[in-house]
C-alpha cells in the first residue's frame, strides 16, 4: 500500500512562478470519465490522493466533482493551490470534503506587492473556515535559501505579521513549523529546483521515496515514480492502457526502487534531481 498517489488533474496553471518548472506538454484538463477510471483503478493501492503535480487544481471547473467522487469511494483527498482563487472557490473544496488543503504562499512573491495584503487576507481567511470545518490546512513558505532575498523576506514578515495579528502568537513549534490551532499549520521549506534532463548530473549515490511511499499519474495517464517528473521524462506506462499494479510492477519501476534501496539513483533523471539530494544517505 502506497501512502499516496498524485494525480495531475491539469497542467495549466493562472501564474508564472520563477520557481516552477513549467512544462512543454500540450495543455490538458482531465476528464470525468478518466478520473473515475483512475479512482477504480487505486482500490487497494492507496488511500490519499493528491490533486497535483504541475498545474492549479483550482482552474479545473470539475475539481469540487473530483473531490466528492473520490471521497465518496473511500479516498482521502489532498490538493496544493497557489491559492488566488480561493475566495471564489475555496468554499466549494469544504463542501466536497477536501482532507487536506496546502497553500503555497511563495507562489505571490512574482506578483504585485501592493496586492500582497488582499492576497494573503483571503488565503488566511479561507485557511480559518476551512480548519473550523475540519479540513486540514497547510499555509505554506517553501522560499528559504542560503541567502534570503528582500522580496522573499517582505513575503514572509507580511505572512507572520497578519498570522499573529488574527491568531496570536501562542503557536506550538517544530522543525518544519508551527501548529497554529488545530488542523491550522504554518510550514517552512527550502526552495529547490525541479530536476531537469538537461541539468547537471550529480551521479548516482542518492536516495529518493519515489516508487516506495509515492507515485505520479500525469493527466493524460502516463504513470511517473515521482511527483517531480514534470515532463513525463520516466514513463512507467499509462494507466488508461494498463493495470496500475502491472505498471508499478514493471521491470523498470522494480529497477528504479531497487537503485533506491540501495541508494543508487539508476534514471538519469534522477541522477540530476537536487531534491533528491536533502536525504539523508
Amino acid at each position: 500500500m502506497y501512502s499516496r498517489a498524485y494525480i495531475e488533474i491539469t497542467n495549466t496553471c493562472n501564474l508564472n512562478c520563477s520557481f516552477c518548472h513549467g512544462t512543454a506538454r500540450k495543455p490538458r484538463q482531465m476528464t470525468l470519465g478518466e478520473f473515475a477510471r483512475i479512482v477504480g483503478s487505486l482500490k487497494g493501492v492507496t488511500e490519499y490522493l493528491y490533486l497535483h503535480v504541475l498545474g492549479e487544481p483550482l482552474t479545473h471547473p470539475l475539481l469540487p466533482t473530483f473531490i466528492e467522487y473520490a471521497s465518496k469511494n473511500g479516498f482521502k483527498v489532498a490538493i496544493t493551490t497557489n491559492g488566488t482563487l480561493l475566495d471564489r472557490l475555496g468554499d466549494s473544496l469544504i463542501l466536497a470534503g477536501a482532507y487536506k488543503v496546502s497553500v503555497s504562499l511563495h507562489s505571490f512573491e512574482g506578483e504585485d506587492a501592493s496586492l500582497r495584503e488582499e492576497y494573503l487576507k483571503e488565503c488566511i481567511d479561507f485557511a480559518n473556515r476551512a480548519s473550523d470545518a475540519g479540513v486540514l490546512c497547510v499555509l505554506r513558505l517553501w522560499n528559504r535559501t542560503d541567502g534570503q532575498d528582500r522580496e522573499c523576506k517582505e513575503l514572509n514578515d507580511s505572512v507572520l505579521d497578519m498570522l499573529h495579528k488574527r491568531f496570536g502568537k501562542d503557536w506550538s513549534f517544530s522543525a518544519r513549523g508551527a501548529r497554529i490551532k488545530d488542523k491550522l499549520h504554518l510550514e517552512y521549506g527550502e526552495r529547490f529546483e525541479w530536476p531537469d534532463a538537461n541539468a547537471k548530473n550529480f551521479g548516482e549515490r542518492v536516495f529518493c521515496h519515489g516508487l516506495d511511499d509515492h507515485f505520479a499519474i500525469l493527466c493524460d495517464g502516463t504513470v511517473v515514480p515521482c511527483c517531480l517528473d514534470a515532463e513525463g521524462d520516466i514513463p512507467l506506462g499509462n494507466i488508461f492502457e494498463s493495470d496500475i499494479r502491472s505498471i508499478l510492477s514493471s521491470w523498470r519501476a522494480l529497477t528504479i526502487k531497487e537503485g533506491f534501496s540501495k541508494k543508487l539513483a539508476v534514471e538519469p533523471l534522477c541522477q540530476r534531481c537536487k531534491y533528491a539530494r536533502r536525504f539523508k544517505l
